[in-house]
């Protein structure tokens, strides 16, 4: 269903290449059949067609009736004037995708007209290497088949989670935010592996390793975390005296305490963006 589509975003930053060197990789479109433009910065669109080989153009040079897809990739605070500027260029069959931070499917449509098709993204920063975990959830007249050829682009970036708009906030905490746990944790096994005598590139292979292994014995195993953690676990051994530290410590409640500030943090950041933006529209 994708393959004849036309893709154009709006906004040529590191989100706007991730998805395009996805797409580009994954041969979902002719190359030309993608367009990336921004405001003003020339040598970045010439950047991006160089080494992807699809078309950069000036915002206004887009050939917005052709295309099926509209991708918002500029900063959240510039989004009511990206949505205001192509209102009056859109077809009712356009599939409008936003990937930024905080703005909700309510708050495009507000800005668009009846009736338009929206889809709100969430990707996290392993798009980069096409292993997101990336959340949709589409707005109030966003057709199923629309929602199927978005799953499909998306695929290019990694694994897609279709979602309730109301459970973005705690889709962010989780895995909006998760990788910077990881990374959080993984610095302290590097300064315990050096502590201990190992050096440091080691040391990050080891971690790395540990940490993708048990990524594909959850997403393999059919068994629950818990199950898991116990099946490692034997009685007064090294993983129990381990995981005693933890719990000693607070490791768990940590863990639940960062995706819940993480989740707030996301319901607040949308909420002041929407009473900054909004009531500029009334």
């Amino acid at each position: 269903m994708l393959k004849n589509k036309k893709i154009g975003f709006i906004g040529a930053g590191s989100m706007a290449e991730a998805m395009i060197a996805g797409i580009v990789n994954a041969k979902k479109l002719p190359k030309d059949h993608i367009y990336v433009s921004n405001k003003s910065n020339v040598e970045r669109l010439r950047e991006l067609e160089t080494g992807y080989g699809i078309k950069g153009v000036k915002r206004e040079e887009l050939p917005m009736k052709e295309l099926d897809i509209i991708v918002l990739a500029m900063k959240p605070k510039d989004a009511q004037i990206a949505l205001d500027s192509i209102r009056n260029e859109l077809q009712p069959h356009q599939l409008i995708i936003s990937v930024l931070a905080g703005i909700t499917t309510s708050f495009m449509e507000h800005h668009l007209k009846y009736g338009q098709q929206v889809l709100r993204v969430m990707p996290n920063t392993s798009s980069m290497i096409s292993e997101s975990a990336t959340a949709i959830a589409p707005g109030t007249f966003t057709e199923k088949s629309q929602i199927t050829i978005a799953k499909e682009l998306l695929t290019c970036i990694g694994k897609v989670f279709e979602i309730k708009e109301e459970q973005m906030d705690i889709f962010t905490g989780i895995a909006g935010s998760g990788p910077a746990y990881f990374y959080y944790l993984m610095e302290h096994m590097e300064r315990a592996g050096k502590e201990g005598g190992l050096d440091t590139e080691t040391t990050r292979e080891i971690m790395a390793q540990t940490i993708l292994g048990a990524a594909k014995m959850i997403m393999e195993a059919d068994e629950t975390p818990a199950t898991l953690r116990e099946n490692v676990t034997s009685p007064n051994g090294t993983t129990a005296a381990g995981l005693a530290a933890l719990a000693k410590h607070g490791g768990g409640k940590a863990i639940t305490q960062a995706i819940k500030q993480a989740s707030n943090r996301s319901h607040e950041i949308s909420s002041q963006l929407e009473e900054k933006l909004l009531p500029k529209a009334q």
